[in-house]
């Protein structure tokens, strides 16, 4: 089962006050993003105009793209380079299993918000952060891991909530609340065509191909991409779909999503598919919390909630994402989610290198702003930014209007120290 959902009922962890504990644990974690995740070098640029907003006494939101299970880890860098520790929204899912982790993710700064329905307690939590500027509060404004580097998904507006209600609280005091987009790049200083010939080759085998190592890496990415496509066709349509790999992502998404959503949310497909399936799980979990339902109709919500997650997998891989001089970190992210899907692990490569660049400040008006195409104004400064530091151009898709509150990640990471 997607191990980002829960059925136990959701008890808020609240933040921790100290700072001994995520100072200390700050000096731990480079050796652990060696060791977990093959990290060698981080560098930090821009890490003044953070400091400079922490200086003036702002309430500071910091607000990070979110493509890899480390990043949480790495801001633990930029904590460094400023001197404080950071307060951080994180899933509650990652409070619920292991206690060690939990009590090392609460130590660190972190506190939980249950994505899976309207958590005003953590909404409050955030606002009185940023309003009493204890220290800076950080939101991954995407709400999940996107597993792209060059590519960035629909902001949810929950941040900008959560800023401007603080930003009002704060200005009766005539004081300010600002966000410091923070734009996170990996770079991978190691043969990652090699590296990814030898990953195609097990996953070829794994699919009982002859491994096609005659063919160029933007050839055989595509043709294997195909195939685990088609068999997701066979077992939920029952054939393959004709049109392009576009076309056929699109397709099989909504063939998975637009049934449920007619039984569990008078068919409101409005969104993208992660907005789609937060809505889903938000309709289908309070059953399953509340433990009233049978063994049968347990296991038949289990595999609605799969099908759900499968089907937010399939939105992460962007057609087109490999082509003929592909930039190399697309090769290693894609080869890491073939790994991944198939398998739940991912193999480390390295050694990586991870660049952060802090953007400028942005003011957070107390005023009600005119939304413009692109969406809230607020959330189109952020997401101008992060391309613009990331080197993405755009935007590709317009900012999300759904409204959600962004959670710490959707994968294994999501916690902030």
């Amino acid at each position: 089962m997607n191990p980002v959902v829960s059925a136990k009922p959701y008890v808020p962890v609240p933040p921790y006050h100290g700072t001994l504990w995520p100072r200390a644990m700050n000096l731990y974690i480079p050796r652990f993003l060696r060791r977990r995740y093959g990290l060698t070098k981080m560098e930090v640029v821009g890490a003044d105009k953070l400091r400079a907003s922490i200086a003036a006494g702002h309430g500071v939101l910091v607000t990070p793209n979110h493509c890899r299970d480390e990043d949480p880890f790495i801001l633990s860098v930029l904590s460094r380079e400023v001197r404080s520790p950071f307060f951080a929204v994180a899933s509650a899912h990652l409070f619920m299993g292991n206690r060690l982790q939990a009590f090392l993710l609460r130590r660190a700064g972190a506190f939980s918000i249950y994505r899976e329905g309207m958590d005003k307690q953590a909404v409050q939590t955030s606002i009185e952060v940023l309003e009493t500027a204890e220290r800076p509060l950080v939101i991954f404004p995407e709400g999940h891991i996107t597993r792209t580097n060059d590519r960035l998904t629909p902001m949810l507006e929950g941040t900008a909530l959560i800023a401007r209600q603080a930003a009002r609280k704060r200005a009766k005091e005539n004081k300010k609340v600002v966000v410091h987009p923070v734009a996170v790049r990996y770079s991978f200083p190691f043969d990652v065509e090699a590296a990814a010939a030898r990953m195609l080759d097990e996953i070829e085998t794994r699919l009982t191909w002859r491994p096609s190592r005659g063919l160029p890496l933007h050839e055989r990415f595509p043709k294997i991409g195909a195939g685990l496509l088609a068999l997701k066709e066979l077992e939920y349509l029952g054939h393959t779909q004709e049109g392009t790999i576009g076309e056929r992502l699109d397709g099989l998404i909504n063939a998975i999503l637009t049934p449920l959503e007619a039984q569990w949310v008078n068919g409101n497909a409005d969104g993208h598919p992660v907005a789609r399936v937060k809505r889903l799980r938000t309709a289908i979990l309070p059953d399953m919390i509340k433990g009233d339902l049978s063994e049968e109709e347990k296991s038949r919500r289990w595999t609605m909630l799969e099908d759900a997650a499968l089907a937010q997998q399939l939105y992460h891989y962007p057609p087109g994402y490999i082509t003929q001089g592909a930039p190399r970190g697309r090769i290693i992210e894609t080869v890491e989610r073939f790994e991944e899907d198939l398998t739940g692990k991912v193999t480390v490569h390295g050694p990586v290198e991870a660049k952060l660049t802090v953007g400028d400040a942005i003011e957070v008006s107390t005023a009600r702003e005119a939304r413009g195409e692109g969406g809230d104004p607020l959330m189109a400064a952020i997401e101008n930014q992060l391309r613009t530091m990331l080197g993405i151009p755009g935007p590709e898709i317009s900012v999300e209007t759904s409204g959600g509150i962004p959670a710490g990640a959707s994968g294994g990471g999501g916690a902030t120290p």
